[in-house]
C-alpha cells in the first residue's frame, strides 16, 4: 500500500509522516519479535500453567465460600470478589491470549487455541472469528473493524452526526455493563438482522445455535448450579448466591470494556477511512497502522496482569500472537522504534486513559463536539482528575 494511501481521519489530529520509512520499520520490528520467539522456553510455560491452575482454585474457592457461606456479609463478599476475578483472569490473561494463539508452540493441546473454551457467552470459535480476523486486520477502519464502536457509537468526525448519537454515552455505559452478551451478539455477526436490516442466512443461524447453547452454559453454572448448591442449606442463600453471581459478572464486564476503551479510544488515537484499506498493503505499513490506531496505560505488574496485559495494547497489536507476559519487556524495545521512525507512542495511567476515551465518546456525541481536538489531551486530564475524587 502506498503510503499516501493511508489517511487518518481528522480526529487523530496528528500529520502523517509522507518520510516514514515502513520497510525499516517492518524490519527492526519482525527483529523483535524474532528474537522473542527464539527464546521462548519453560519458565514462559510456567507461568501460563501456574497461571491458569491459580485461576482455577481461585474460582472454585470462591465458588464453596459461597455455598457455605453466604450467609454471613465478609463470607459473601469474599466469596464475591474472588469469583469477580477469577472471571477477569480468565478472560483476560488466559482466555483472551490462549485464543490468539500465544501458547500454541507449547504444543499442549489443554492450552491451545483450537481447543480452549473459555467463561464467557461467546463461544470461542466465534471471537476468533470477530476479533482475530478481523478487528486485529482491520484495526481502526470504519466500516471494517466493527471493534471500533460496536458499530452502535459515533467515533470519528467523519460520520454523520444524527440524533440518536446524543444518547451515546448512556449507551455506551449500559454496553459496558452487559458487555458479555453484547460480544456475545456481535461475534454472531448478528447486528444486521437485529436492527431488522437484513434476513438471518444459514451461516448467521449456525452462530446463533451455538451462540444460544453456550449462553445456556454459562446461565445454568452462574445462576442454577451455583445459587441450587447454596440453597441446600437455607432460602435465603439462593437470593444472596443469585447476586453474588451477578455482581462478579457486572465487575468483570465493566472492567474488560474498560480496559478496552483505553486500548483505541483515548483522544489522540488515529482512525482511518475506508480508503486506507489496501490488499497490497505491507506488514510494515501494517505495522504502522496498528501504532497509529492503539494505546497503552502505563503502570506495575498488578494492573498488566489483571489487563490481560492489554496495558500493552501496541505491542499487542503489533504482535498478537507473542505471549503477553513478554510485552513489557518488548516495550522497551517497541518505543524507541517507533518515535525514531515518527510515530507517536500513547500511553498514559489507567484513569487518565479511561478519561480521555470517555471524552471522546461525550465530544462525538454532540454534532460540533464536546471540544475541539486539540484541547482533548487537557481536557482529558481533567476528567481523570474528577474520576480520582
Amino acid at each position: 500500500m502506498a503510503q499516501d494511501t493511508l489517511t487518518p481521519l481528522p480526529a487523530s489530529g496528528v500529520e502523517v509522516d509522507a518520510a516514514l520509512d515502513t520497510r525499516t520499520l517492518e524490519r527492526e520490528l519482525d527483529a523483535v519479535r524474532a528474537r522473542v520467539v527464539a527464546s521462548l522456553g519453560a519458565d514462559d510455560a510456567a507461568y501460563i500453567r501456574r497461571l491458569i491452575l491459580v485461576q482455577r482454585c481461585l474460582e472454585l474457592g470462591s465458588r464453596a465460600v459461597l455455598v457455605v457461606g453466604s450467609r454471613s456479609r465478609l463470607g459473601w463478599l469474599a466469596g464475591t470478589s474472588g469469583l469477580a476475578l477469577a472471571k477477569v483472569l480468565d478472560n483476560m490473561e488466559i482466555g483472551h491470549n490462549i485464543l490468539h494463539g500465544q501458547w500454541d508452540w507449547m504444543r499442549d493441546p489443554e492450552i491451545h487455541s483450537t481447543t480452549w473454551e473459555w467463561d464467557h457467552a461467546s463461544p470461542a470459535a466465534q471471537w476468533k472469528r470477530a476479533h482475530n480476523e478481523t478487528h486485529h486486520k482491520f484495526t481502526n477502519i470504519v466500516g471494517h473493524d466493527n471493534d471500533l464502536g460496536y458499530g452502535i457509537m459515533r467515533v470519528c468526525e467523519d460520520q454523520p452526526w444524527q440524533r440518536w448519537h446524543l444518547a451515546q454515552p448512556a449507551l455506551n455505559f449500559l454496553t459496558a455493563c452487559v458487555f458479555e452478551w453484547g460480544i456475545a451478539m456481535y461475534d454472531a455477526d448478528l447486528g444486521s438482522a437485529v436492527a431488522g436490516k437484513a434476513q438471518l442466512d444459514d451461516s448467521q443461524r449456525d452462530r446463533l445455535r451455538a451462540t444460544l447453547r453456550k449462553i445456556g452454559r454459562q446461565v445454568t453454572k452462574d445462576y442454577v448450579v451455583l445459587p441450587a448448591l447454596a440453597g441446600l442449606s437455607g432460602r435465603r442463600n439462593v437470593r444472596r448466591t443469585l447476586a453474588a453471581a451477578a455482581v462478579a459478572n457486572l465487575v468483570r464486564n465493566l472492567w474488560s470494556h474498560s480496559v478496552i476503551m483505553c486500548g483505541h479510544f483515548p483522544e489522540g488515537v488515529e482512525t482511518f477511512e475506508t480508503e486506507s484499506l489496501d490488499p497490497d498493503e505491507t506488514r510494515g505499513e501494517w505495522y504502522e497502522r496498528q501504532a497509529r490506531g492503539s494505546a497503552n496505560i502505563s503502570g506495575g505488574p498488578l494492573l498488566h496482569l489483571l489487563t490481560g496485559n492489554l496495558s500493552h495494547q501496541v505491542e499487542h497489536h503489533l504482535f498478537p500472537d507473542l505471549p503477553s507476559n513478554r510485552y513489557a519487556e518488548v516495550a522497551a524495545e517497541v518505543e524507541p522504534i517507533l518515535r525514531r521512525h515518527g510515530l507517536d507512542y500513547h500511553s498514559a495511567p489507567f484513569l487518565q486513559q479511561l478519561g480521555s476515551a470517555w471524552h471522546r465518546v461525550l465530544r462525538l456525541s454532540l454534532p460540533d463536539g464536546w471540544a475541539p481536538p486539540r484541547s482533548a489531551p487537557a481536557a482529558a486530564r481533567r476528567f481523570a482528575t474528577f474520576l480520582q475524587r
